[in-house]
C-alpha cells in the first residue's frame, strides 16, 4: 500500500514538474486534471469533440491567439493568429505525430501525412498532375457526373425534406475514381473500397477519443485496430488491383494516351503517376497516393458542396443571383459546362468560399514542433504537437462585424474583405496546402451548377446539428426539398 502511495505522489510531482509553464511559453487552458490533462474533455462522441473545438478555440482567440492542453503526457499548443498559423505551417513542414500514426497503414508516405522530406520529394514530382490542362481532360467527366445526380435526385422532387448528402458524397466518390483510376475500377471492388474507406477513418476517429490507445502498443490488441486491418487489407487490394490492370494496360498500348468507343480517354491521375514510374515512385508510393487522393478529393469537396446546398436553400436572395448568374452564363440552356464558363461564375464561387468561410471543412491542421518558433506574444518548443485553429481564423474580428454571418458579397468587393492574405484557409495553408483545390473548385461548380438549373432549393441551415470527425460534419438538421424548375 505505502509503494502504491509513493508511486502515486511520484507521478503526481513528475506530472507537475513536466506541466510546468515555461514563461515565454502559452498559457495553459484552464482545468486540467492531474496526470490525464485535459483528455477529459474529448471523452464522448463527434458532437461533443466538436462542442470541445470551439470551446478551446474560443479561449484560444481570447487569451492572445495561442494557448496549450494537455492530452495524458502529450503536450499540444493550439495557435488561431493567422500571421503565427502561417509563420508555424511555413517552418515546421511534419505533420503532427498522431495523423501520420494514425494513418500509416493505409496512407503510408502519401502528400497528406507523410514526412517532410518525403512530402517536399513526391509534391514536386506530382504537381504537373494538378495542372490547368490536365484538369480541363476532366471536365466531360464532371458534366456526366452531374447529370446523374440530377436523374437520381428525381426520386426527391416534391417529396418534402430528404437527406441530400448521401447522393453527394457517392457522386464525388465516383468522380474522383473516375478521375483517378477510371474505368479500371470495377461496380463491386468500388463498392467495397468505399465501405472499408468510411469503416477506416470511423476506426481512426473511435481511437482519437481513447487516449489510452494512442500507443501502438495497446492499440494492437483492441478490436478497432482488428476492424481497421481489415480494412486496409480490402483498400490495398483494390488499388493493387487497379494498378495491375493499368500496368497490362501500357504494356498493350505502348501510349500515353488510348482510345475507347468515344474517343480519346484522358490521363487519369494513376496514369500521371505511372508516367513518373522511372524508379522516382515505387508500386507502394503510387499506392499511397492514389488512397490520398482519393480520400482527401472527395470527402472535402462533398462536404463543402453539401453545406453549400443547405445554406443556399436557406438564403432565397442568394439562390436567385445564382440563378440569375446560370442564366447569363448558360443563356437559358442545360447545356454542359465548358472550360472558358468556369471564370465566368463568379458569384457561385463566391458562395464556395464563403461556405468553406462560414462551416471550416477542416477546422484545424497539426503540425509537429521540431525547432522553437517565436511567434507575436510567445514560444513554441520544439518537441510538442501543434494544432492551427482554422475555424478561428475564419472567425477572426478581421473579417469584419458580420464575422459570424453568411455573407458571399464579401467575395465580390477587395474592400470587404481582410487585408491579410492569411484571412482565408479554406484550403489550409503555408507551402503545405491542399495541392487539389483547383480540381475540387472545378468539380464542385461543374456540380452545381447543373443542379441549381434544374433545381429550387430549400433548407433551414439554423436547424443544423454538426459533428467533427475528421471533417465538420451535419448529424442532424442539413435536409433540403427540392423542386424541378421545369414544372414551375
Amino acid at each position: 500500500m505505502l509503494a502504491l502511495v509513493l508511486l502515486l505522489v511520484m507521478s503526481l510531482l513528475y506530472w507537475s514538474w513536466y506541466t510546468r509553464r515555461r514563461s515565454d511559453e502559452p498559457p495553459v487552458l484552464p482545468g486540467a486534471w492531474p496526470l490525464i490533462g485535459h483528455a477529459y474533455l474529448f471523452i464522448g462522441d463527434e458532437l461533443n469533440f466538436w462542442k470541445q473545438l470551439q470551446y478551446i478555440t474560443s479561449e484560444c482567440m481570447n487569451n492572445g491567439h495561442a494557448m496549450s492542453y494537455y492530452a495524458g503526457p502529450y503536450k499540444f499548443y493550439v495557435v488561431s493568429d493567422p500571421d503565427d498559423a502561417y509563420k508555424v505551417s511555413n517552418t515546421c513542414f511534419e505533420k503532427d505525430q498522431f495523423s501520420h500514426e494514425f494513418t500509416k497503414e493505409l496512407l503510408g508516405d502519401g502528400l497528406l501525412f507523410s514526412a517532410a522530406s518525403t512530402w517536399r520529394r513526391h509534391r514536386k514530382l506530382i504537381n504537373p498532375s494538378f495542372n490547368q490542362q490536365i484538369l480541363d481532360g476532366f471536365i466531360p467527366i464532371f458534366n456526366k457526373q452531374a447529370r446523374r445526380i440530377i436523374s437520381q435526385l428525381q426520386v426527391e422532387v416534391d417529396k418534402g425534406s430528404f437527406d441530400h448528402s448521401q447522393y453527394v458524397r457517392q457522386n464525388f466518390m465516383e468522380t474522383i475514381c473516375l478521375t483517378a483510376l477510371d474505368d479500371s475500377i470495377d461496380a463491386d471492388e468500388a463498392v467495397s473500397y468505399v465501405k472499408s474507406f468510411e469503416t477506416y477513418m470511423n476506426c481512426n476517429i473511435c481511437r482519437f477519443h481513447r487516449v489510452w490507445l494512442y500507443p501502438e502498443q495497446l492499440y494492437k490488441f483492441s478490436n478497432i485496430k482488428k476492424r481497421q486491418d481489415k480494412c486496409v487489407e480490402v483498400l490495398h487490394r483494390v488499388c493493387d488491383s487497379v494498378l495491375q490492370k493499368k500496368r497490362a494496360q501500357r504494356k498493350q498500348t505502348k501510349s500515353s494516351e488510348w482510345k475507347d468507343k468515344n474517343g480519346a480517354k484522358p490521363k487519369v491521375f494513376m496514369d500521371l503517376l505511372m508516367e513518373l514510374d522511372e524508379g522516382q515512385l515505387t508500386d507502394r508510393e503510387i499506392r499511397d497516393e492514389m488512397n490520398t487522393i482519393i480520400m482527401a478529393g472527395h470527402d472535402t469537396s462533398a462536404n463543402v458542396t453539401i453545406f453549400a446546398m443547405v445554406l443556399i436553400g436557406s438564403h432565397p436572395p442568394v439562390q436567385a443571383k445564382i440563378y440569375e448568374e446560370l442564366q447569363e452564363v448558360f443563356g437559358g440552356t442545360d447545356r454542359d459546362i465548358e472550360k472558358q464558363d468556369f471564370s465566368r461564375l463568379v458569384y457561385l464561387e463566391a458562395v464556395l468560399k464563403e461556405t468553406m468561410r462560414y462551416y471550416v471543412m477542416a477546422p484545424f491542421v497539426g503540425r509537429y514542433i521540431d525547432q522553437d518558433v517565436k511567434l507575436k506574444n510567445c514560444t513554441l518548443k520544439a518537441g510538442n504537437n501543434c494544432m492551427l485553429l482554422l475555424y478561428g481564423i475564419h472567425r477572426n474580428p478581421m473579417w469584419g462585424p458580420d464575422v459570424n454571418e453568411f455573407r458571399p458579397e464579401r467575395w465580390l468587393d477587395p474592400a470587404t474583405l481582410p487585408k491579410n492574405p492569411n484571412a482565408f484557409v479554406g484550403f489550409s495553408l503555408g507551402k503545405r496546402n491542399c495541392i487539389g483545390k483547383a480540381y475540387a473548385m472545378m468539380s464542385m461548380k461543374a456540380l452545381l451548377s447543373h443542379v441549381l438549373r434544374r433545381y429550387r432549393l430549400r433548407a433551414d441551415h439554423r436547424q443544423l446539428v454538426l459533428k467533427l470527425d475528421v471533417l465538420l460534419k451535419p448529424v442532424t438538421g442539413h435536409f433540403v426539398s427540392i423542386q424541378d424548375r421545369l414544372n414551375i
